[in-house]
This record gives structure tokens, C-alpha cells and sequence, in this order.
């Protein structure tokens, strides 16, 4: 059956990974400041023309591992998003190197535009060590991710850039567990939500650029969990979300274009804001990743209001 039989608007040209991977290589601008290591990124194209909070982190961690010793490897970000960013410019990052001791360094990232940040982070790097293990496990009961519908076979069919780009534009393949809240909130009211996803190509063999788009991919559906708590879906007339700050720790290696199961909760909204936290785990059920974001949600009230 071809596309058009099937209903589905045919894809653009370009493969999505490559463009990934484009925009993970910065640039080093030599010479703008003493204090600072600087780089230049580019912006990925947006259909609301604001930059993607994954891209920045994944930009701002990319520009702080190349002021890091190689045998040293991200195991935490903390990032507080200040402004929301033009999708149609690029970002400068300024790295601050604030401590390289003998088993850990810490950076701080700030993203800007127009000569304002966007965002601010700080990341810390851990070599390799031995210690104490333990883990979470993966949920059971969880379909394989073949089993269950892409993005493109839930949105191919309508013609509206959003949908386009979430369908043929994400880097990621992206496959709820739950219904999906793209157009609907169907399904019981629980502040819970899962996702398979993996890259659409496969990735260069280097852990840091994994490392880097993982943190890209950790913003994907995480706010699903509080919205699907209380019957909401993107297309909720007057709905106004927003990432305020995302918080990550990278447990064990792990490659993004294998495929992943993020499982996702919220513990708690109130004040227009909501705590949404996420496990990462391979195939093969290791915990690979935690993630925490607190997220501005506010719904219209009063008379036709939600």
C-alpha cells in the first residue's frame, strides 16, 4: 500500500539522525573571552519558531565536554530554562570551568541569545570507578516497541506543520505505551506515561555524542505525566505548557539508536506547576537514567475554561 493509499502525507527529504548530528557540533570561537570557553551552535527549525529545551541542554552539555578531560564522562546536569529561545538563530555557549579535582570537574554552561542567557547549567564529570551498585527495575508488562504505532501512523495523516514535524522532522522515533495525548486523552486519569524511543539512524560509536543526545531526548512526552493525570492533551484549547528546569543523571552507558523505554510520573501539581521525574532503561532492563522537570502548566478557568 502506498502512502497516499494509506492516507499519509509523504515525508520531507532529509534524514533526521544526520541532523542531529549536525547540530551536536559546535563550534569553538577562540579568542571572544578570557573567562569563558565559547562556542556557536546552530538552531534547530521549529514550527512555533522556539527552540526545543532538549536542543539546548543537549547543545549546552555537548559545549561543556569539550573543556573536560576525554576519561572523564557527564553523570549530572542541572538547568534552569530563563527564556524561551528563537528558533531561527543560533546560540552561544559560554563554559565556566569551576573545579577539576582529583575524581570529579564541574562546569557551568550558559546558553545565550542576544546577548541574554537562555539557559544556565551546571554539569559534573566522574572517570571511571568501582563502588556499591544497585538499581530500579524495569516495569513488567511493557509491549515491545514494535508492536505499538510511530508517531508518523498517529499524525501522518494530518497536513499541519506541527504534526509534520512531530511525525517526519523529531530525530526520535517515538512510541507510547499509553495512548497518546497528541490529539486526545483518552484512557484512565493517572499521572503516569511511557514511551519507547530510539534515533532513526543509527549513531556514531562515541559516548559522549550519546550521552549528549540522550539529554535531547529526556525533554521528549515527559509532561505527558501530568497532563494525562487530568484529561489533557496538547491540543487543549488555551493550554499554555512550558519547561522551567530539568535535572539528569546518566547511570550507565547507553546508545540512543537501541531502543529505550522512558517511564514517566508526576508526584505532584499545584500553583500552575508541575514535578514530572523519569526512568531510563535499555532493552535488556538496565536503568540507564534518571530525569526530573518541573514544568508550568496553566489551563483557561471560568466559564468554558477547563
Amino acid at each position: 500500500m502506498t502512502e497516499a493509499e494509506a492516507g499519509l502525507l509523504a515525508p520531507p527529504s532529509g534524514d533526521p539522525t544526520s541532523s542531529l548530528i549536525e547540530l551536536l557540533d559546535l563550534g569553538e570561537l577562540e579568542g571572544a573571552r578570557t573567562d569563558e570557553d565559547i562556542f556557536l551552535g546552530p538552531s534547530q527549525k521549529q514550527p512555533h519558531h522556539r527552540v526545543f529545551g532538549g536542543q539546548v541542554l543537549a547543545q549546552s552539555l555537548v559545549a561543556s565536554i569539550r573543556t573536560v578531560d576525554p576519561d572523564r564522562f557527564v553523570h549530572s546536569m542541572h538547568g534552569y530554562f530563563l527564556r524561551p529561545g528563537d528558533a531561527n538563530k543560533p546560540i552561544t555557549f559560554g563554559v565556566q570551568r569551576l573545579r577539576d579535582g582529583r575524581s570529579f570537574s564541574a562546569r557551568r554552561v550558559h546558553a545565550y541569545q542576544d546577548g541574554v542567557p537562555i539557559l544556565s547549567m551546571i554539569a559534573s564529570f566522574q572517570g571511571d570507578d568501582e563502588g556499591i551498585e544497585h538499581s530500579s527495575e524495569m516495569p513488567a508488562g511493557i509491549p515491545d516497541p514494535e508492536s505499538l504505532p510511530s508517531t508518523a501512523d498517529l499524525l501522518g495523516r494530518f497536513d499541519h506543520p506541527v504534526a509534520r514535524h512531530w511525525a517526519y522532522e523529531r530525530p526520535f522515533d517515538i512510541r507510547h505505551v499509553n495512548p497518546a495525548l497528541y490529539v486526545s486523552a483518552a484512557g484512565p486519569r493517572e499521572a503516569s506515561n511511557a514511551v519507547w524511543m530510539k534515533t532513526f539512524g543509527p549513531m556514531p560509536d562515541d559516548a559522549n555524542l550519546h550521552r549528549a543526545a540522550l539529554a535531547y531526548a529526556s525533554d521528549y512526552t515527559l509532561l505527558e505525566s501530568i497532563l494525562r493525570r487530568h484529561g489533557l492533551s496538547w491540543i487543549t484549547p488555551g493550554m499554555n505548557v512550558a519547561s522551567l528546569d530539568h535535572a539528569m543523571w546518566w547511570h550507565r552507558p547507553a546508545r540512543v539508536d537501541e531502543w529505550l523505554l522512558y517511564v514517566q510520573e508526576s508526584p505532584s501539581a499545584h500553583g500552575a506547576r508541575g514535578l514530572a521525574t523519569g526512568k531510563i532503561f535499555n532493552r535488556e532492563g538496565q536503568h540507564v537514567a534518571t530525569v526530573a522537570q518541573e514544568g508550568m502548566v496553566r489551563i483557561p478557568t471560568g466559564p468554558g475554561g477547563a
